[in-house]
């Protein structure tokens, strides 16, 4: 990138960052990988004296920035250099590089309109940090916007960025606000040059105001004279707009509608906090950055011990419910063992009785005792007496006396088998005596 112009002996110019009535932003080099940036105030100076009322303004000014690093803060940005640029005589304040977007980046596609409510409570209390590491050594920043608060991708902290506005005279910063400060961030009383630490805390609430309803609460039509007064106008006399409405409007209808209807639980204590802030009157706010803080580190706490009290009655109430269902699971397990005592013997018994009856029953039914049982049937064959059949048939009548008859069944057995013929017996010599 070719050097527009020098800054300084051992520091590099590396093109703009961006630009504006307040001054230029540029990236510096130092000899070596050390990346910075450089804030270059829009008013010259004539000559590096103290009788010059602007450089005298600048070096007192620059006084009061030196004491924000004699206690480094991981939400402000770091005060590397300062001094009047070769080429120029243009004053410049060299700033630590912060790598990562803006707010104003961050509010823009890819990413949502407004922030989510834990990153809002998150920056809420690193901006609030910062305001009260600077408010304690007495500087006041007067141009707190979105695009002078940067997310770090190194640290994950927000860092307040951009002191050039704390260096400048009262009236160099009435001049610079009036023709190209970001009206819609400034408190009612800059209008007439004020900077007071409640001007910070204004600039502030609007920030919050920002993130949770997905604008600010007077935003810029153009930039024209008209609108710039049409919205300094609405600061110091208009009531703000119903913050929970326009974040009912702006929520992402993309995201489930669980975390939509999640998202508009804003707590209470957050919305008043940024009331207060946006108050017309410097009294009715805040005093300073340290009070702010304050207030926002009780609430977090607590809503923590409120969150946590929550979660530890719901984690009761989930143990009561698990102690009746292993009482119930034990009571029926205990029942269940009874059953099983008392069925084993009444099992052995009924088997053993079957088995009993079966035995019984298949010797009293076997064939052999049936064959046993069943009258003799005489089957030599036919009978051919008349008298004698009638008594066979009067045998098989219970109860009736059948006189014994003697039958001639020689002739039938002659007829039916015949003689048999008996061989003579040969008596057998024994040793040849007989």
């Amino acid at each position: 990138m070719s050097k527009i112009f020098t800054i300084t002996e051992g520091l590099e110019n590396m093109g703009a960052l961006r630009t504006g009535g307040q001054g230029s932003v540029y990236k510096g080099r130092r000899i070596g990988p050390i990346i910075s940036a450089v804030k270059l105030l829009p008013t010259p100076i004539q000559s590096e004296s103290t009788e010059d009322k602007n450089y005298r303004n600048f070096l007192n000014e620059v006084e009061k920035l030196k004491k924000v690093n004699e206690v480094p803060n991981p939400n402000v940005v770091k005060i590397l250099h300062y001094g009047i640029t070769e080429s120029g005589s243009f004053p410049f304040i060299e700033m630590e590089f912060i790598e990562g977007p803006d707010l104003g980046e961050l509010l823009k596609p890819p990413h949502e309109k407004l922030f989510t409510i834990k990153e809002v409570i998150k920056l809420a209390d690193h901006l609030a940090c910062a305001l009260s590491h600077c408010h304690n050594v007495g500087v006041k920043h007067g141009d707190i916007k979105s695009n002078n608060v940067k997310f770090n991708i190194h640290s994950g902290n927000y860092v307040l960025l951009d002191f050039g506005l704390s260096v400048m005279s009262d009236e160099q910063r009435r001049s610079s606000m009036r023709h190209a400060g970001a009206i819609e961030f400034m408190a009612p009383e800059q209008n007439e040059g004020q900077m007071l630490f409640q001007t910070d805390i204004y600039s502030y609430g609007v920030i919050l105001y920002e993130l949770l309803a997905g604008q600010v609460p007077f935003p810029l039509k153009d930039n024209g004279e008209t609108a710039r007064n049409t919205v300094m106008l609405s600061h110091m006399e208009a009531p703000i707009p119903d913050l929970l409405e326009l974040r009912r409007q702006n929520i992402p209808k993309t995201w489930p509608e669980n975390q939509q209807e999640r998202e508009m639980q804003v707590p209470g204590w957050l919305l008043q906090l940024i009331s207060k802030c946006l108050e017309k009157a410097p009294e009715d706010r805040y005093a300073d950055g340290t009070v702010l803080h304050e207030v926002i580190a009780e609430n977090v706490i607590t809503e923590s011990e409120q969150g946590a009290k929550m979660m530890i009655a719901e984690l009761k109430s989930q143990n009561e419910m698990l102690k009746k269902q292993i009482t119930t699971n034990e009571q029926f397990i205990t029942l269940t063992k009874r059953k099983v005592h008392l069925s084993i013997p009444l099992l052995v018994g009924l088997t053993l009785v079957i088995v009993t009856l079966f035995t019984f029953a298949l010797f009293r039914y076997s064939p052999e005792k049936s064959k046993l049982r069943q009258p003799a049937i005489d089957t030599v064959g036919p009978v051919k007496n008349k008298h004698l059949a009638d008594t066979v048939q009067a045998k098989n009548k219970p109860g009736t006396i059948v006189p014994f008859i003697k039958s001639d069944t020689s002739k039938l057995s002659n007829k039916t088998h015949p003689p048999i013929k008996k061989k003579k017996r040969r008596k057998k010599k024994f040793l040849g005596i007989f």
